[in-house]
């Protein structure tokens, strides 16, 4: 799957252009905190060819905008872990689920990190716009079946999610996938991380938190996951084909608004990030339309 390990969608200062760059991580151990902050320039390696098979270059270049890692037309579909960490279970007050709960986002739900911005649609400014802060898988091979002993092997990258809901919208229904499927509902960024550069392939210790307006509103640990990485896999390909560029966006933790006393609601000029341990923080401005 290419020879990078941190892998960025980025505007080059040199020319315009869209690019494909490796982050020294050494470096910028938090490449999105770093473009957003312009304190620094942020340098990369160009890496050549797809997604999938990207050679890293020496050819140097400067990022002048960080793009979403992902193309919308690089991803069939987004499939979402509801309820999946047992801290936010217990905050929920909900039983621990026997199986992993699924719903989907549509590929146009895809969205980006600083500058793209939180778009809040009319139909969500009644305040409950809300924010979930995900560890995100990207499919790198396609696979049916898959043994839970093989699953990581499919694995491309991990990054940062946050999963907007509009919880109005999703209290009306048992069925989750409009309320969290807006037109840029999923900000993924902001950098793909090779599970070869995180302590363990699985990504089960790192620390996730979400941030609003400065303030921590989530704090816990991707070992908190009821249904680790590996058996989210499994389970979700028994019948069914995960394509390649498949998302998988793999539950959050306690503290999202509407569990919160006061709620926190998303509100327009609004700063949310998403800060993942080995992987950086994903900025977004929240617009209201």
């Amino acid at each position: 799957m290419g020879n990078w390990t941190h892998l960025i969608r980025f505007i080059a200062k040199e020319d315009g252009q869209a690019h494909y760059g490796q982050v020294d991580a050494t470096r910028y151990p938090d490449v999105g905190l770093t473009t957003y902050e312009g304190k620094e320039e942020v340098k990369v390696k160009e890496v050549t060819g797809g997604l999938y098979d990207g050679v890293v270059t020496d050819r140097e270049l400067s990022v002048a905008q960080l793009l979403p890692p992902l193309l919308a037309t690089d991803i069939p579909l987004i499939r979402c872990m509801g309820l999946n960490y047992k801290d936010h279970a217990a905050e929920a007050k909900m039983a621990i689920p026997d199986v992993p709960i699924l719903f989907i986002k549509p590929r146009t739900a895809i969205n980006g990190p600083h500058p793209a911005a939180i778009n809040v649609p009319k139909l969500a400014q009644d305040g409950t716009s809300d924010y979930e802060a995900e560890l995100t898988v990207i499919i790198g091979k396609e696979g049916r079946d898959i043994p839970e002993e093989r699953a990581l092997d499919h694995v491309l990258a991990y990054t940062a999610g946050n999963d907007v809901s509009a919880r109005t919208q999703q209290f009306a229904t048992s069925q989750w996938s409009f309320s969290k499927g807006f037109d840029g509902s999923a900000p993924l960024g902001p950098v793909l991380v090779a599970p070869s550069a995180l302590p363990t392939p699985d990504a089960g210790a790192l620390r996730i938190r979400a941030l609003h307006n400065g303030a921590a509103v989530q704090d816990s640990n991707t070992r908190e996951m009821i249904f680790n990485v590996a058996k989210q896999i499994a389970w979700l390909s028994q019948g069914t084909t995960l394509e390649r560029g498949t998302v998988i966006m793999t539950g959050t933790g306690p503290g999202v608004g509407i569990m919160r006393d006061p709620k926190v609601v998303l509100k327009h000029g609004d700063d949310m990030r998403i800060e993942i341990e080995g992987i950086g923080t994903l900025v977004n401005r929240v617009v209201y339309e």
